[in-house]
C-alpha cells in the first residue's frame, strides 16, 4: 500500500496540476459566461465521481450482506471499503454542490434554487451525512447493517440524479455530454474536462486506499483489545 502511494500520489498531482493549467490558462472563454464558466471545469468532475463512488460503496455493503455470517474477515474488509467510499464520496458530492452554487449565483443571479438536480443531489448528500453520523455515533452488530442498507437508497437516488435533467424540464444547464445532437462542448475545452476527470478519479481512488488502510488498522486494533479483554475476563473467572 506505501508503495502504491509513493507512485500515485506524485502522478496524481501532476495529473491534477496538468488538469488546472489547461482549465485555467489553456482554454478559452465561454462565448456567454465569460471566466465564470471555468467552474465547469471542477464542477462536473466532482459531480461524477460523487455518481460513480456510491457504487463502490454499494458493491462493498452487498458484499458485507452477503458474508458477515459465514466469511467475517471478508466482510470486515469490505465493511472498510464501503465506509471509505462514503466519506469520499460526501466529499465529491459536497464539491459539486459548493461549485454549482458559486457558478448559480452570478448567472441565476441566487444562491440555491429547488430545482430536481440540485434537490436530488442534496437527497444523495443527506443519505451519505446520515451513513456517516450513523457509523460514527451508534456502536453494534447492527450499525454496519443499517449502513448498508442506507447505502441502497443512494445507489437508487444516483440514477435519479443523473437522469433529472433528462426526465424534467428544468432551470439547470441541459446535458453538455450524451445529451443529444445540440449538446456538445468546443473541442478545445474538452483537454481540461478529460485531465480534471483522470484527475480527481486518481485523488479518489487514493483517498479510498488510504481510509480504507485506516479502518483496517483500527478493525484490528478493535478485534486485539477485545481479545484482550476476553483474556482478562478468562484469566479473572479462573
Amino acid at each position: 500500500m506505501r508503495r502504491i502511494f509513493l507512485i500515485g500520489f506524485p502522478i496524481t498531482l501532476i495529473i491534477l496540476a496538468i488538469g488546472f493549467w489547461q482549465a485555467m490558462f489553456v482554454v478559452p472563454n465561454e462565448a456567454t459566461q465569460g471566466e465564470i464558466y471555468r467552474i465547469i471545469y471542477y464542477h462536473v468532475p466532482s459531480n461524477v465521481m460523487g455518481l460513480l463512488f456510491p457504487y463502490v460503496n454499494f458493491i462493498a455493503s452487498i458484499v458485507y450482506l452477503a458474508v458477515r455470517r459465514s466469511n467475517p474477515a471478508r466482510a470486515l474488509a469490505a465493511d472498510a471499503v464501503a465506509v471509505a467510499s462514503a466519506e469520499v464520496t460526501l466529499v465529491f458530492v459536497s464539491i459539486g454542490l459548493g461549485t454549482g452554487m458559486l457558478w448559480a449565483k452570478p448567472v441565476w443571479g441566487i444562491w440555491w434554487t429547488w430545482d430536481p438536480r440540485l434537490t436530488s443531489a442534496l437527497v444523495l448528500w443527506l443519505i451519505y451525512a446520515s451513513y456517516l453520523l450513523l457509523r460514527r455515533f451508534t456502536a453494534g452488530q447492527q450499525t454496519q447493517t443499517l449502513a448498508a442498507v442506507l447505502s441502497v437508497f443512494a445507489a437508487v437516488d444516483v440514477p435519479i440524479v443523473y437522469m433529472s435533467i433528462r426526465w424534467w424540464r428544468t432551470q439547470h444547464p441541459a446535458p453538455v455530454f450524451f445529451g443529444g445532437p445540440d449538446s456538445g462542448m468546443d473541442p478545445r475545452m474538452l483537454p481540461a474536462i478529460y485531465w480534471n476527470l483522470a484527475g480527481w478519479f486518481c485523488w479518489g481512488v487514493l483517498l479510498v486506499l488510504f481510509r480504507y488502510t485506516l479502518e483496517r488498522k483500527r478493525q484490528i486494533a478493535e478485534q486485539a483489545a477485545g481479545l484482550r479483554a476476553l483474556d482478562g475476563t478468562l484469566e479473572a473467572a479462573r
